[in-house]
């Protein structure tokens, strides 16, 4: 068995899709017809998109994600963060945390994006 995908659910699936192609340079890979559901490639792993609408419509409990009390976050690891950082927020995103070097030898960020996910931009750790 493997990870295949994750999906997230936002109020706007086609507005997201478009902040991470500008803020991180994912591309869309497929987006419904009806506009409910939408995927990026991002590597391996899918990062996907359901409507908050759609779900509930499904039966589910959707709830809003909130920066100020995550549950999880999106790592996407990159050698450039203080770059990606300010293409992230150049786009939209919203500081969450500055570039920091962390003690483990690997260099962080946090932003927010529009849906109130944590997202680190991060580099490799060092191996020592």
């Amino acid at each position: 068995m493997k990870l295949k995908y994750t999906i997230l659910y936002v109020e706007d699936v086609a507005k997201t899709l478009e902040f991470y192609g500008k803020a991180f340079g994912f591309k869309t890979t497929f987006i419904h017809e009806a506009g409910d559901y939408g995927e990026l490639d991002t590597g391996d792993i899918t990062l996907a998109f359901s409507s908050l609408k759609l779900m509930s419509d499904l039966g589910k409990n959707p709830q809003k994600a909130s920066p100020d009390a995550p549950i999880f976050e999106i790592a996407f690891e990159t050698t450039d963060v203080g770059k990606r950082l300010k293409q992230a927020i150049d786009s939209g995103a919203q500081l969450v945390q500055d570039v920091k070097q962390e003690p483990w030898g690997q260099t962080t960020s946090y932003v927010s994006d529009m849906n109130g996910f944590l997202i680190e931009i991060c580099s490799p750790v060092k191996k020592t």
